[in-house]
């Protein structure tokens, strides 16, 4: 929800950031790497109820996410590198909920398993979208800056890590927080289900008439 609104102002900054980094040596394959190595360490951190580290983990990698996209917009996007930071972003979101199982079992695994379901409802609609939108070569003026379509929603980044930030300031709530979220989640998946599928449904019907004059 607030991703479109964060995005434009963050940037300028990030891409400061990137103009230091822009060496020979250092690639946006590699941060995105790196990143995903430290976002690791959340899952023993969290584990082990050490959630300050935890903390420190996840707003890392959030940094590292940043700034590889950063760098690759200087350099020129790729298919490639695009790829491999959705599949490792999405892989960092799931795991941490899984961390907070952990951590407590009998507590956090009803919540925590809720939201991991909720994640893969979120993720799915998601993905299917950006697929077939890029078979159909739709525009996304909102996040132009995207490798590929970014749909939107209740539910984006920005508050999946408020999200993540809250549980690890305040662990003791973790289980109302992943309730709440998990419910906005399938409220998203709801939205993008829905608008994508007219979406596409409009845009397959103009295909048909253009293909018919």
């Amino acid at each position: 929800m607030f991703d479109s609104y964060l995005h434009p102002r963050i940037k300028p900054l990030l891409e400061r950031v990137a103009v230091a980094l822009d060496k020979p040596s250092i690639s946006p394959d590699g941060i995105t790497l790196v990143g995903f190595a430290v976002g690791v360490l959340a899952l023993p951190f969290l584990a082990l109820q050490w959630y300050g580290a935890a903390l420190v983990a996840i707003v890392l990698n959030r940094l590292f996410d940043g700034l590889d996209g950063a760098l690759a917009r200087r350099r020129g996007l790729t298919d490639a590198g695009g790829f491999l930071d959705i599949s490792l972003d999405f892989l960092f979101y799931a795991l941490v909920p899984f961390g907070f199982i952990l951590a407590d079992p009998m507590q956090n695994a009803l919540a925590g398993g809720w939201l991991l379901f909720a994640f893969i409802g979120t993720g799915s609609s998601f993905l299917a979208f950006a697929a077939v939108a890029q078979k159909h070569q739709l525009d996304n003026p909102g996040y132009a800056h995207k490798s590929f379509y970014y749909l939107g929603g209740l539910t984006e980044g920005t508050e999946t890590i408020a999200l993540f930030v809250l549980s690890c300031l305040f662990p003791q709530w973790f289980v109302w927080f992943a309730w709440v979220f998990g419910a906005l989640c399938w409220m998203t998946t709801f939205t993008r289900v829905w608008s994508g599928y007219e979406t596409l449904r409009i845009v397959s019907c103009r295909s048909g008439e253009d293909s018919v004059h």
